[in-house]
């Protein structure tokens, strides 16, 4: 054991922590233990984050003792803790979910305070598993890891994944060839509060319940005053409504499509987590679905702020017990204007041009999706060549379909510094890419082609950021 290492350090902490989740009580959790594997192999640990949250000098014994076996850290929580939710899915009401195979480990704080939450995938049965084994493929994990690593080079607000290990054991799935491998997956989130951990206890009629959780909210997640219930539901709706506007943004200027948008899988915060069927888009369809059983593409591409938009209005009815219902209507009804206006800065963001106020930006924004819409180019391709303003030299580029976006740059030009912007071709994260790592990893045990794209990703990232302007 590395004898250096004391727990989260991030941020000064009192001695036995008196951490926020456990202010809410019992009525919010159910306290679980972790399955006992029968082997911990380490396959992804995320070590830039470790260093943020303070833990930078785990040594290899403990972070499998501590997210395999999911032994307590120090001064923290005692026992894993398995979240009391509801939820629609696929706009089906459905009272019997919860943390089926997962659970809250442990509370974090990064250097500046934010509180962040330890979640599992794949720890095991609960008490919401209902007929499932609460375990995850090895794919699933890995499939994650390289969703959120992607999303965050992108600058999409997304939890992240902290650590991957192998379990040994040998999993049944009705959907992918078994048996197959398994894994445990521990993600870092600001947060764990779902619309539908408001929805379970709407379903119940316990107004307080509600109250305390817009508490809990606004005080330990979104660092909100406290006023009265009315005021507080107001405050955290406003709040939900700027996040998950910008959300739906981020995934349409990121051609993501996460799968499955219930409203047990949208964050108050407004950040994007539990990967399951997802894809990324090769070209701008507002018809492309990830997932193979979304028949009606009620979660296809472009109909993924609807979607999010109509699980907001999920929690407005949860919040109408505590709040004044036409105060929280209104708020409802600002966010298309919210998601227009989020659209229109991520699109010139990932331009990677400097804003010049609505009259000039929604033009832009405008103009490369309509060029985006030709499908002339793919969307990794788009933004790589059209970056900074650049106008690319490439033949396709000059159809009449970009006239309006070539127009739109004109004296809106960046010399850009990093040498990703030099490569031949962009960094992607399409289908075809995610199964040949995996065919790899399934046939051969070669981790090498998975280890390659997380670097690249990050060197996507640094690119991105290094290159982003204000």
């Amino acid at each position: 054991m590395n004898s250096s290492y004391r727990g989260p350090m991030a941020a000064p902490q009192p001695a036995n922590p008196p951490w926020p989740i456990l202010e809410l009580g019992e009525n919010f959790y159910d306290a679980v233990k972790p399955a006992d594997f029968p082997s911990c192999t380490p396959r992804f640990l995320n070590r830039r984050w470790a260093d943020a949250v303070g833990l930078g000098d785990l040594g290899d014994q403990e972070w499998a003792s501590h997210f395999c076996r999911f032994e307590p850290l120090p001064d923290n929580l005692t026992e894993p803790l398995a979240l009391r939710y509801h939820g629609h899915q696929f706009r089906v009401y459905n009272p019997d979910i919860g943390d089926g195979r997962g659970f809250l480990f442990a509370q974090v704080r990064d250097a500046n305070g934010r509180l962040l939450d330890f979640g599992t995938k794949g720890s095991g049965q609960t008490p919401y598993s209902r007929s499932g084994d609460g375990r995850l493929t090895l794919k699933g994990g890995v499939r994650e890891v390289l969703a959120t690593e992607m999303l965050e080079a992108l600058g999409v607000n997304t939890s992240k994944s902290f650590a991957l290990f192998e379990t040994g054991e040998a999993l049944w799935r009705g959907d992918e060839p078994s048996p197959t491998r398994s894994s445990v997956l521990t993600r870092l989130s600001h947060g764990h509060i779902r619309i539908g951990n408001f929805q379970r206890f709407a379903f119940f009629g316990e107004a307080e319940n509600i109250a305390a959780l817009t508490r809990y909210g606004l005080t330990h997640l979104l660092d909100e005053p406290l006023g009265d219930d009315a005021e507080n539901a107001a405050r955290l709706f406003d709040r939900v409504c700027s996040a998950t506007a910008t959300l739906a943004a981020s995934y349409i200027a990121a051609g993501f499509v996460h799968g499955v948008l219930n409203s047990d899988n949208i964050n108050v915060t407004g950040e994007s987590f539990d990967y399951g069927p997802w894809r990324f888009a090769p070209e701008w369809d507002e018809e492309f679905t990830a997932a193979y059983f979304d028949e009606t593409g009620l979660y296809a591409f472009g109909r993924q702020p609807e979607a999010i938009h109509w699980d907001v209005a999920q929690l407005a009815g949860c919040l109408a017990m505590i709040g004044e219902a036409p105060v929280i209507s209104d708020l409802l009804a600002s966010w298309p204007g919210r998601f227009e206006q989020a659209l229109v800065e991520r699109i010139v963001a990932r331009l990677g041009v400097e804003r010049r106020g609505d009259a000039e930006d929604r033009p832009l924004a405008s103009a490369a999706i309509k060029a985006l819409r030709s499908r002339i180019v793919g969307i990794d391709r788009f933004f790589f060549d059209w970056r900074g303003g650049r106008t690319p030299a490439a033949e396709l580029c000059r159809a009449s379909e970009f006239d309006e976006l070539r127009a739109s740059l004109e004296g809106r030009q960046r010399v850009l510094t990093h040498p990703y912007w030099d490569d031949e071709h962009p960094c992607s994260m399409l289908i075809e890419e995610v199964e040949s790592i995996w065919s790899a990893i399934s046939d051969h045990d070669d981790w090498r082609l998975f280890e390659a794209k997380v670097e690249a990703v990050r060197r996507l990232g640094e690119a991105m950021t290094s290159d982003a302007v204000g």
